[in-house]
C-alpha cells in the first residue's frame, strides 16, 4: 500500500464503518421486546412537540400512502414477509438501517424491504432507499437507509472567499453512471482551468481519468464541488451542504430521505444543465458575487439542520413505518 493510499484511509473524513456494524450487530442481537414495549411511549412524544405538524409533513413526503390507495394486494401479500422471517440483505446496511426502526413493530408485522439504489417505483407498496423523482411514486416508502455512508455532515472551518476558484470532482464511473462520463468528456485532464476533475476508479475506454481518491477535507480547499449522481443520488451532497463550499449539479432525479426533490435549484445549490455547457459560466458569476454565492452557503445550512435533531428523525421513521404498516397489515396482526 502506497503512502497515499494510507493517508487516505486515515483522514478521508467518513463515518467509521467499524463502528457501524459493531453497533448494528450489538443491536441485532438483543432481544426485541424491549424496543417493541417501548413503541408506544415513543410515538407519544409526538404530541408533546411543538414540530408535530412539520413531523407529519415530513412522514407524509416519504410515505404518500393513504387509505385510499390503490394497488395489487395479492401481489403485495405474495411478496411480503414478516420482519421476524426478514432475511439479512446482501447488502447488509440496508437491512440493519431498516431493522434497526422495525425493531419496535411486532414481528409478525410484513413488509417488502428493496436494498440496492433503486431507481424505478415498485408495482406494490415497498421500502426503499431511493425513489425516482417523478409522479404516482407513492409506491416508494423511502426509509432511512444506507446512512453510515450518505448521512455525514462535516465542521467547515474555511470560508469561501479564502478557497479556489475551482470545482472538484472525484468519482466512480460505470454503465450506470452515464452523467459523469458526460461531465469527464468535457472537463478531464485539465481542459478547464476552473475545474478539477478524475475519477477514482479506472475505465479501459479512458485510463487516463484515473486518479487517487481524495480526503473530504482536500475537497474543502474548494469553493465549489461538484455532486453528481451515481446510480442513485450523490453520496457526497449532504456533507458539501454542510460545508462551507456550495454543490453543483444539475437537477435531481432521485431522492432520499435527505428529501432532494425539495432542493431549490440555486438557493440550497448551483444547478448547470445536464451537458455541463454552462458550468464556466456559472462558476465565475458567483465567484464575481459572493455575497449571493455565501447566501446559498447559508441556504444549505438551514436545509441541512432540519437533519439533525436525531430524536426527531427517529420519531419519522417510527411513523413512516406505522404508517406503512397500517395501510398494507391486517390490522388483526
Amino acid at each position: 500500500m502506497n503512502l497515499r493510499k494510507l493517508y487516505y484511509l486515515r483522514h478521508n473524513g467518513k463515518n467509521s464503518n467499524l463502528l457501524y456494524f459493531l453497533k448494528a450487530y450489538l443491536r441485532e442481537y438483543t432481544p426485541k421486546c424491549f424496543t417493541r414495549m417501548m413503541l408506544d411511549s415513543e410515538l407519544k412524544k409526538l404530541d408533546k412537540r411543538e414540530d408535530r405538524e412539520y413531523i407529519l409533513k415530513r412522514v407524509d413526503y416519504y410515505n404518500k400512502l393513504t387509505a385510499e390507495s390503490v394497488f395489487d394486494h395479492q401481489k403485495w401479500n405474495e411478496e411480503a414477509v414478516e420482519i421476524q422471517h426478514q432475511p439479512m440483505t446482501r447488502q447488509k446496511v440496508y437491512y440493519f438501517d431498516a431493522m434497526e426502526i422495525a425493531r419496535y413493530f411486532s414481528g409478525k408485522k410484513k413488509w417488502i424491504l428493496l436494498s440496492g439504489d433503486i431507481t424505478h417505483v415498485p408495482e406494490v407498496p415497498t421500502i426503499i432507499k431511493s425513489r425516482p423523482l417523478v409522479d404516482n411514486n407513492q409506491n416508494s416508502v423511502v426509509l432511512k437507509m444506507e446512512k453510515v455512508r450518505h448521512f455525514l455532515f462535516v465542521d467547515d472551518k474555511k470560508q469561501w472567499r479564502e478557497k479556489k476558484n475551482m470545482t472538484i470532482f472525484r468519482g466512480d464511473l460505470g454503465a450506470r453512471k452515464q452523467n459523469r462520463d458526460v461531465f469527464m468528456n468535457r472537463f478531464a485532464n485539465g481542459q478547464s482551468p476552473m475545474v478539477d476533475a478524475a475519477s477514482t476508479n479506472r475505465i479501459d475506454a479512458h485510463p487516463e481519468w484515473q486518479a487517487g481518491k481524495m480526503t473530504i477535507e482536500e475537497h474543502l480547499d474548494y469553493k465549489f464541488i461538484m455532486s453528481l449522481e451515481g446510480n442513485d443520488v450523490a453520496s457526497n451532497l449532504k456533507w458539501v451542504m454542510s460545508s462551507n463550499s456550495i454543490a453543483v449539479t444539475p437537477r435531481h432525479t432521485v431522492e432520499t430521505w435527505f428529501m432532494e426533490g425539495t432542493l431549490i435549484p440555486n438557493y440550497h445549490y448551483i444547478e448547470v444543465k445536464d451537458d455541463f455547457s454552462d458550468l464556466e459560466e456559472r462558476l465565475t458569476y458567483y465567484i464575481n458575487h459572493p455575497d449571493e454565492a455565501e447566501a446559498i452557503i447559508q441556504h444549505a445550512h438551514e436545509y441541512v439542520d432540519q437533519f439533525r435533531d436525531l430524536e426527531r428523525e427517529k420519531l419519522i421513521s417510527l411513523l413512516v413505518l406505522k404508517k406503512y404498516f397500517d395501510i398494507t397489515n391486517d390490522q388483526s396482526v
